[in-house]
């Protein structure tokens, strides 16, 4: 395998940087950067040709993480190494972020007084566990005529659960469903 241009090793200094990658060695365009990390003697500005020469002479390169101040900052770290420590902390943010489950607790327009208490037990068991609760009244065939019904067994639903989470969507028919969305409380 022939050995890239302008590197003794063959690694990837030539190498181009995808579009929304941070520029490297050459790709920096600025006539001052100003240096920082741990690798160099002494951090501050220097001339792009100096910050190069350093870069060429740890056999690192000098990439750009910064390019909004004035003058640019760099970095002399190997380019490789940077970008999959980038991959690893996005896919770590990605993991640490909340996920937003929902469950849904469905009721008929003529739902009895124990199954209503049942399926409330459930929900305030999913908004204590941080989940959203989708309760719906579905309506088959000319139920439909009890949609009042329907809306006021989800505001008793809501009401019986202020203690657990608060209502983010009042009821409302969507074909043949009334829906409420219920959130969970913040916890203190």
């Amino acid at each position: 395998m022939p050995l890239r241009s302008g590197s003794p090793q063959g690694d990837n200094r030539s190498q181009k940087p995808s579009k929304d990658g941070p520029k490297v060695n050459d790709e920096i365009t600025a006539p001052k950067v100003r240096l920082v990390g741990d690798n160099i003697a002494s951090q501050g500005i220097y001339s792009l040709a100096e910050a190069l020469r350093m870069a060429e002479g740890m056999e690192l390169d000098l990439v750009e993480i910064s390019d909004k101040v004035d003058p640019p900052v760099c970095k002399i770290i190997d380019y490789q190494k940077y970008l999959y420590q980038q991959k690893k902390k996005a896919k770590e943010m990605r993991s640490n972020a909340s996920k937003v489950v929902i469950k849904e607790i469905r009721f008929g327009p003529n739902t009895d007084e124990h199954d209503f208490q049942f399926k409330l037990k459930h929900a305030a068991n999913f908004l204590q566990e941080g989940s959203k609760v989708k309760a719906y009244v579905f309506f088959r065939g000319r139920s439909i005529l009890f949609s009042e019904q329907g809306e006021k067994l989800l505001l008793r639903f809501a009401l019986e659960l202020e203690d657990y989470g608060r209502a983010e969507q009042m009821p409302k028919l969507e074909g043949k469903r009334m829906i409420m969305m219920l959130a969970p409380n913040k916890k203190k």
